[in-house]
This record gives C-alpha cells, structure tokens and sequence, in this order.
C-alpha cells in the first residue's frame, strides 16, 4: 500500500510559501510613518525617470532652419546651428577660377530648383577646396530672400554611416539644402563608403530633390593606394573588386581638381589678403618676406598665404577685424 504523506512533509512547502512574501514585505522599504522628506526625494525621482523616457521616446527636436543658414549634424540626430560661419569671402580666392565658376555656376542652378549635380573637390592640400565650398554658399545666399536661401550642413567624415537618416530629416523640408563633408576619404576596411554611395546614387529612396552633397578630398578616388591594391590582391575577381571601390567618385557628377599654385598666383594671394585687411609693407620687402615664408613651409598655397598674412599682421599690430 503507498504510504500516506506525513504532515510535516506536506505543511513545508505552504509554510515556506507563507514566509516567503513576508521576507519580501521585510525587505522592501515602507513609506508609511517614514520621514516626510524621503518620500519627497521617491516622487522626485519618478518624475526625473518619468521625463527621461519620454525624452528618449520623442527623439531629437527637429532643427528650426528659420534660425541660421548653416548646420553641424549629430549622429544622435540633431541639427547644431551654426550662426557666424568661418569663411574666406569669394574674391579673395586666387587660381582657382575655373573651379570657382563652375562651382558657383552649379549652385546656382540648385538653388533655383534646376538639375545639378553633386560634386567632389579634390587635389592639393591647402588650395581652397572647402572655403570655396562655404564662399559659394554665402555668395549665392547673398541676394536671395530668406525663404529661398540655401542651408549649408556639414556632417564630419566619421559620422557618414548615419548620412541616411540625415536624409529623413531634409527631405521634407522646404528649404534646400548643402550637405557638406570635409577631407573625405576611406582607410583599411572601413566600409561606412556604402551608406555614401546608396545616397548619391543606387538606393530604393536616393538623393532627395531639395539636397546636393559637396565633398573635398586630397585623394580623386577617395580611397588609399594601399586599399585598392590589397582589394586586388585578395579578390577572386579582383577587377571587380576595385570597381566596386572606384566607383564611389564616378557618383559625384561633377569632378574640380585643385593643384598646387604657381609663384605669382601665391604672390597675388598674399598681396590680395594684405590689401583686404589694410596691411601696408613695401611690395618688394613684402614679395621677399612671403616667399620666404612659402620656402621654410616647403609649399606653396592659399593656406600657406594666409599663414604668412596672420603672421605679418600680428608683427605690424594689424586686427584681421575682416575676417
């Protein structure tokens, strides 16, 4: 016969089911009869946590362009505005005019809704392929109205992967817009370059109507030497495989190579940049000063140029109050 559960045996589990939800009621604190000014803190708290996710829910608040005409993007989603931009006026660039009129010649139908194409800047460093980017932008913007002005957004190198959610935020907007990235280009097996090309051209949604991208590079291809070779190297099909990397640029239907300036165009950049600012030397001191200066610096450029300007200026005890 099966023998009958003893008592104790059967009255353990109810007593420990009993104990159980006292020694929680033990642990978890009380407010009754406790001190006013903790259950104070307790709501506080709540409200804090409270705000906290609805923050988070909401997302970002979406950028007011009415404000400013340049923007940094976030890759949380938010719009810096940007009020006083750093910027060289238009004039004031020297050898580069080919590019400059092609360059503004494209902005400017953008920006009266015609067919334009993105565009990529490249070649030697220091020539002025992101001040003419920004001087187009405000040229342009000069004689326009406020509701037809163009705005300018840069969005930095390493945040090019969120570029598609960028897109989301401009796309619906009546206003046109300039997305900017400076000194692009792409190193080992960085593959952020994709969420580029499915922007410029090749995604479901593509290039909104109201943006154009512009892109300065020291490099035409956008990719190191080193890139392109090992991709060849290790490819099955290597042509393939460089084609795949190559084309980034070719989506950039507009290509303005920069490169490295002569004698008198950096001459004719230091006299322009000393006689916009007021700064008077004798023209022969002057030359012999400045290419000096481009000798020690090993090169010769409209960075280069203004290096020389700031330092003649601040031995002449010369503002820059134009700047």
């Amino acid at each position: 016969m099966p023998r009958k559960p003893s008592k104790t045996t059967a009255s353990r589990p109810a007593k420990r089911a009993a104990q159980k939800p006292a020694r929680l009621a033990a642990k978890r604190p009380t407010t009754s009869g406790s001190d006013p000014s903790q259950e104070r803190i307790v709501r506080a708290l709540e409200t804090i946590a409270a705000h906290l996710s609805a923050q988070a829910q909401s997302g970002p608040p979406a950028a007011s362009f009415d404000r400013t005409d340049a923007f940094v993007w976030h890759p949380d989603g938010r719009l810096s505005a940007v009020p006083r931009v750093s910027r060289v006026d238009l004039f004031l660039l020297k050898g580069i005019d080919r590019m400059r009129d092609i360059l503004i010649e494209n902005t400017e139908r953008f920006a009266n809704g015609l067919p334009a194409n993105n565009a990529l800047l490249w070649g030697a460093r220091g020539m002025g392929k992101s001040s003419l980017v920004k001087a187009a932008h405000a040229s342009i913007n000069a004689s326009r109205k406020a509701a037809d002005k163009l705005k300018l957004i840069e969005i930095h190198r390493e945040d090019i992967e969120t570029l598609p959610a960028l897109m989301e935020q401009l796309r619906d907007s009546s206003f046109r817009f300039i997305v900017f990235c400076d000194d692009l280009s792409f190193d080992g097996n960085d593959a952020s370059y994709k969420s580029l090309k499915a922007v410029l051209e090749g995604g479901i949604e593509g290039r909104p109507e109201n943006v154009i991208l512009y892109a300065t590079s020291n490099r035409r291809h956008l990719l190191a030497r080193d890139m392109i070779e090992n991709e060849r190297s290790t490819a099955i099909n290597p042509g393939e495989a460089v084609e795949e990397k190559v084309s980034l640029s070719d989506r950039f239907g507009l290509w303005l190579g920069f490169h490295r300036c002569s004698q008198d165009e950096y001459l004719a950049m230091v006299r322009g940049y000393c006689g916009h600012f007021g700064i008077k030397m004798d023209d022969e001191q002057l030359e012999r000063e400045a290419l000096e200066w481009s000798t020690t610096r090993g090169s010769r450029s409209g960075r280069v140029a203004w290096q020389f300007t700031q330092e003649l200026a601040g031995r002449l005890g010369v503002r820059l109050a134009g700047k």
